[in-house]
């Protein structure tokens, strides 16, 4: 990762800011109550739903994305392992 200075509006949500603002669209916006799991981080380390936190909670903090978890290969063994029993959706909640 890399660390974000940004000057946000205080009612945003971190799911908008990470798809919107950083354009990192492995993060989706599904059932905006916190539910589906499709816009789950981690900050700090905890998982979170990330349409349930305002941007500005996150100052500060550390936060992982799918897509840093899939670039440090942390998830390789998820992936192949969907690949090999053809468990392979739309991709909008596949890993």
């Amino acid at each position: 990762g890399e660390p974000i200075d940004a000057v946000v509006l205080p009612r945003l949500n971190l799911a908008d800011f990470i798809r919107e603002h950083l354009k990192l669209t492995g993060t989706h916006v599904g059932c905006e109550h916190g539910v589906c799991g499709a816009c789950t981080v981690r900050v700090d380390g905890e998982i979170v739903r990330s349409c349930l936190m305002l941007t500005v909670q996150a100052q500060g903090a550390s936060v992982e994305t799918i897509e840093g978890l899939s670039d440090s290969g942390e998830i390789a063994d998820l992936q192949a392992a969907f690949r090999e029993r053809n468990a392979l959706q739309c991709g909008y909640c596949t890993p």
